[in-house]
């Protein structure tokens, strides 16, 4: 997958970028993410701060990247020393020499000199950019950091007097994807769509949850995405009206729906599918009524995802849908104008229509500026999920209680409207059968 990594010069231009957005006397300090012990002498895989690599392009822990506009070297990157012991143990190191040149930045340092080399690059300057709680360790060092700087006036030190979120910012960059994120963010989603698709060729009555996660899981590493975005959710039966089901262990059984939630990461990108389909291949007639009231609640709201759109009219026009569905099905009662006014259809779709999508599968920026809700630009990526819950004690005839469905798509906002990332994953009641029967033929 190396061939759709992003050049060392844009990371560069990023960091160019956020240096010409701060004020004049000010310094910045962007940790990494740290190793996160798992049990007893094991880590968990380490997963890179997205802010961290969103500006470096470095993906060890530890490391420290500093970026200051009156410095002759604005960039500097601190992180760990060559170690050869270390890396017969633990793996190959950078080092600080190599990441000068490789990721061109203006200077390095190890990071055994981090505390001098903080405590020069901080001193003097009148405002200090940090993502305070974050990391509570490295928050420690920072206020020990500001302390001896504030306590030693007579050696020359003068630490900030304002301390301001570096956040904003390069949270606002990250919302907008170029051309080089989109291009992995595409493959990260044609990945995961093709693994949807195993899944559905994978599902039988008898089959368990947990291996048509193995399915996913196994076909996200053999094309270079070596893990999930986050938490795969593999819901059949009842188990889909738990929103964030993870359990996965539960047996498919004939005549149920099973719902999946899943996306590979890959080069730091989250793709982010769902898909609800039945195990034994065929919808039934109350799975098929509420399916087609989430698929037709989908397409509405894809109607907003264009330059001028925003999330709430989005969310409005889903929302009426479901709730007129919910009335043809006898679910809700009542006038829709009232029903949409007191929001009814809450009680069988609780959760947002949607969210960024990027280095985080839930991913930054903002949603509103100013106290007005942002419409769509260019550039954005986001997800479009609507759906049912008919959980097996909700108030609802019997037919369609212990239903759950949600649809989602990674959408790109384009010049012109929006480009649907995910269109490979059938989604409709017949390309669906026909993809399973297919495979069960």
């Amino acid at each position: 997958m190396s061939s759709i990594a992003i050049d060392k010069a844009e990371f560069k231009a990023r960091r160019e970028r956020l240096l010409a957005m701060m004020d004049k006397n000010s310094v910045a300090i962007i940790p990494a993410a740290g190793e996160v012990t798992r049990s007893r002498d094991t880590e968990y895989a380490f997963r890179q701060d997205s802010d961290f690599f969103y500006l470096t392009g470095f993906n060890e822990p530890d490391a420290v990247l500093v970026l200051c506009p009156s410095s002759d070297t604005p960039s500097t990157l601190i992180c760990r020393n060559k170690d050869k012991l270390a890396e017969i143990w633990h793996g190959r190191r950078i080092g600080f020499e190599k990441a000068k040149s490789e990721y061109l930045f203006d200077a390095t340092c190890p990071l055994s000199e981090l505390d001098e080399q903080l405590l020069d690059l901080v001193n003097g300057q009148q405002i200090l950019f940090y993502a305070q709680g974050t990391y509570a360790n490295f928050d420690a060092k920072v206020w020990d950091l500001l302390n001896t700087l504030r306590g030693a006036p007579k050696k020359g030190y003068k630490a900030p007097h304002t301390i301001k979120d570096i956040r904003g910012l390069v949270h606002e960059m990250r919302l907008f994807k170029s051309d080089a994120e989109l291009n992995i963010m595409r493959t990260a989603c044609e990945i995961s769509a093709q693994g949807h698709i195993r899944a559905m060729q994978f599902a039988k009555p008898g089959a368990t949850e947990y291996q048509l996660e193995a399915e996913l899981h196994h076909h996200y590493a053999m094309n270079g995405a070596r893990h999930p975005a986050y938490g795969t959710i593999v819901g059949s039966g009842d188990n889909a009206n738990i929103l964030h089901y993870t359990q996965n262990d539960a047996e498919l059984k004939d005549g149920d729906l099973v719902l999946i939630d899943s996306g590979c990461e890959l080069e730091g990108y989250a793709a982010d599918i769902t898909r609800t389909f039945p195990i034994n291949g065929k919808f039934s007639e109350p799975q098929a009524a509420l399916y087609n009231i989430v698929l037709a609640a989908q397409e509405a709201a894809f109607s907003q995802v264009k330059p001028g759109g925003s999330l709430s009219k989005a969310n409005e026009l889903a929302s009426t849908v479901l709730t007129q569905g919910l009335i043809d099905l006898g679910i809700l009662t009542g006038e829709l104008d009232e029903l949409m006014a007191n929001q009814a259809c809450k009680a069988f779709y609780m959760h947002g229509l949607g969210h960024w999508l990027g280095l985080d599968v839930h991913d930054v920026g903002e949603y509103k500026l100013d106290e007005k809700e942002r419409v769509f630009e260019p550039g954005m990526v986001l997800t479009i999920e609507p759906g049912l819950y008919i959980s097996e004690d909700a108030k609802a005839p019997e037919q369609y209680k212990g239903i759950g469905i949600r649809i989602e798509d990674n959408l790109l906002v384009t010049q012109d409207g929006h480009e649907n990332l995910t269109i490979s994953v059938p989604k409709t009641i017949g390309d669906i059968e026909a993809v399973m029967q297919a495979n069960k033929g």
